[in-house]
């Protein structure tokens, strides 16, 4: 018969330091994220907190793959998940990632393993070519609708 129990990766001190910055960083950048008004043409939020206007988008009249990305999130931290989606999807993505993130790492915290996570590598990669993967269909279509 086969163990049905998932083998966690066990935490050592360092990595439940980073896992207690982590947690700190994606706090504080939501938190960011509600200081603002998402703009509501769905991108340039990030010019409340003085930054300059996107490059790509001045330069060459088309969104980038970050396009909306502030806004996103801005609006993800206000439950407006649909208008954060069409801002930037692979950002959306990503701000349910660091939401289910935050008690994932409490749990594992608590536990001293990684909760039901056996090669955090793996997992990481995953996320990333899922995540980037969305973010260049995205702008593959805003490319070829403009």
């Amino acid at each position: 018969m086969r163990d049905s129990k998932i083998p966690s990766f066990p935490l050592t001190f360092p990595l439940k330091i980073l896992l207690i910055l982590a947690e700190l960083g994606i706090l504080f950048g939501f938190g960011l994220a509600a200081s603002v008004e998402p703009d509501p043409r769905g991108y340039g939020t990030h010019q409340q907190f003085g930054l300059p206007p996107c490059t790509i988008q001045t330069l060459f009249g088309v969104n980038c793959p970050s396009c909306g990305g502030t806004t996103s999130v801005s609006n993800f931290v206000r439950g407006r998940w649909i208008t954060s989606a069409k801002a930037n999807l692979a950002v959306f993505l990503l701000s349910l990632v660091c939401l289910a993130f935050l008690p994932w790492a409490m749990i594992s915290l608590r536990s001293g393993t990684l909760f039901r996570v056996e090669d955090p590598t793996k997992l990481a990669l995953f996320l990333m070519i899922v995540i980037t993967s969305v973010a260049l269909l995205q702008w593959t279509a805003r490319l070829i609708s403009s």
